[in-house]
This record gives structure tokens, sequence and C-alpha cells, in this order.
């Protein structure tokens, strides 16, 4: 289990990152390197893991890196090659965290129990659908799937589901205009949610943080991200998704090459420190 957990794979369709102990530094610029028999890697299970996905037995795959120590060991391309930007569809979102974590740790945004009306006056004094539990919802709830809007993207049936909100012109109106979702249940008495909350997928919810950034940091999302995270990492490629109304897309499709998004990988993995001079706890 140890070794597992010193290992990082990355591939095309890679969906969240998680935080891991580690200790080691990446470059700024150009990963440094190690064979795979040096970080104690199989070449024969690589040799096996390249053969599937040309194969086509796994798919949908366009890259596939493994860093150990610190150190890229293995680097197959299979659509593209290493400058490549790529959609990260989802882990966008954890990227989005780290933000959020950097506004936090530079005191522009208070916690993640900021309540996002608050912080979005304007939106708050044209919502539909007016409830008063809406003022309590928090930038945890949005960042954790939770909050009480009635939004789910595994729900096609949901007024919330991302697909209705992208062919409309004002995505965080939209989420936010949302009403209270409701819960059906087999007899009158209503149990509570196992872990304390109700999770419910919402992209827009994550999108609707976008606007969070800009209003707490003064600068939009993307510009953010090029100054705090990824200049301080080397990262230089980099593609956003915009809204109609140019809000920076946090909720998912940003694009990085497949080294950048290892970097990021990298970041989580030694706790927020990368290169000793920028950290982000």
């Amino acid at each position: 289990m140890a070794q597992a957990h010193s290992i990082l794979l990355v591939g095309t369709l890679l969906c969240s990152l998680v935080p891991l102990d580690a200790q080691a530094q990446i470059s700024n610029a150009d990963w440094p390197r190690a064979s795979a028999t040096d970080a104690g890697l199989s070449e024969a299970r690589l040799r096996a893991l390249d053969a599937a996905v040309r194969s086509g037995e796994f798919k949908k795959i366009g890259s596939v890196l493994i860093a150990r120590h610190g150190k890229l060991a293995y680097e197959g391309y299979f659509e593209g090659d290493a400058g490549t930007l790529r959609d990260t569809r989802s882990a966008t979102k954890s990227i989005t965290d780290i933000l959020l974590g950097i506004a936090i740790d530079e005191h522009k945004l208070s916690g993640v129990d900021a309540r996002v009306l608050s912080l979005l006056p304007e939106r708050a004094r044209r919502i539909q659908n007016p409830d008063p539990r809406k003022a309590e919802i928090t930038v945890e709830d949005f960042l954790t799937m939770s909050s009480l809007l009635e939004c789910d993207d595994w729900n096609d049936a949901s007024r919330g589901n991302e697909e209705r909100m992208y062919v409309v012109e004002d995505w965080a109106q939209f989420i936010l205009d949302l009403p209270i979702r409701g819960r059906m249940h087999l007899g009158e008495k209503v149990e509570p949610p196992r872990y304390g909350r109700y999770f419910s997928y919402c992209t827009g919810g994550v999108f609707t943080l976008s606007e969070v950034l800009e209003k707490v940091t003064g600068k939009r999302t993307d510009r953010y991200a090029r100054e705090k995270l990824f200049a301080p990492l080397g990262i230089t490629s980099v593609e956003w998704v915009y809204s109609p109304t140019n809000v920076p897309q946090t909720g998912g499709g940003l694009r990085l090459t497949s080294p950048d998004l290892l970097k990021i990988a990298q970041l989580y993995l030694d706790g927020g420190a990368a290169c000793a001079d920028r950290r982000n706890d």
C-alpha cells in the first residue's frame, strides 16, 4: 500500500487529485527523470500497459505519465505528444480547490465557510426562487457537491444539470436561481444523511466559485491562476473554457499538457510545496 501511495498515475481521463503525504520537489521547467528500474517500477508491466492502450483494451487514453519520488519514470503518448493540450475535464475542479486555498492563505477569502451570496450581493438581489436557506450556501457546499440547490449532473431530469446551464447566457445566475432540492422519502421519518451532507454532483456550483474568486481577489480567475499557480510551476501553455459572459469555467474543461497536469498532481502530493519557493497550505 505504501508503494501504491508513492506513485502518481496521470491519464487523460483523470477525474480527481488526492493530497497524499510525501516530500519531493519538481523542476519549474522540465521534469527530472529516472529509469523505470531505478524508480522501482516493473518494465514488463509498463510494456503490458503500453500494449493494452495501443490495442484498445483501455479506451480513450491519450497519455499516461508516472512519477515516483519527484522524477518522471514513465511517459507514454497515444494521441499527440508532450506539448498537446488535453482536456482535464473535472480535474479542473481540483485546480479550483488550489486557487481558493491560495486566496484563503492570502487572507482574501475568509475560509470555505464564507457564504456565496454574501460575496455576490448583486446576484442575491435578483435571485429567483428566493429561500432563506440560499443565503446559507457556502464555498464548501459548492466544492463538496452538497449545496441544497436542485442541481444534479448525473440526473438528466434535474433542472440544474450542466447541459441545461450551457445553453443559457448567465451560468452563475442560472445556478443560484435554482429551487431548493426536495427528497421523497418512505414513511414520515426522514433519515439524516449518513455523512452529514447530501451529495449531488453539480458542476455549475463550482463554476459559480469563479465569480467568487474574482470578487475576493480583484482578478479574473484565469489571470489569478496564471500569477499564483501556473507561473510558479513553470506552466505556460494553458487554455480555459469561458462562459458566454467571458467568465473562466472553473468546473471543467481546462486544457493543460500532460507533464504540466502531473506538476499539479505532484503539488498535491507535496502538500502544497513546490521548489521550496511557493507554498499553498
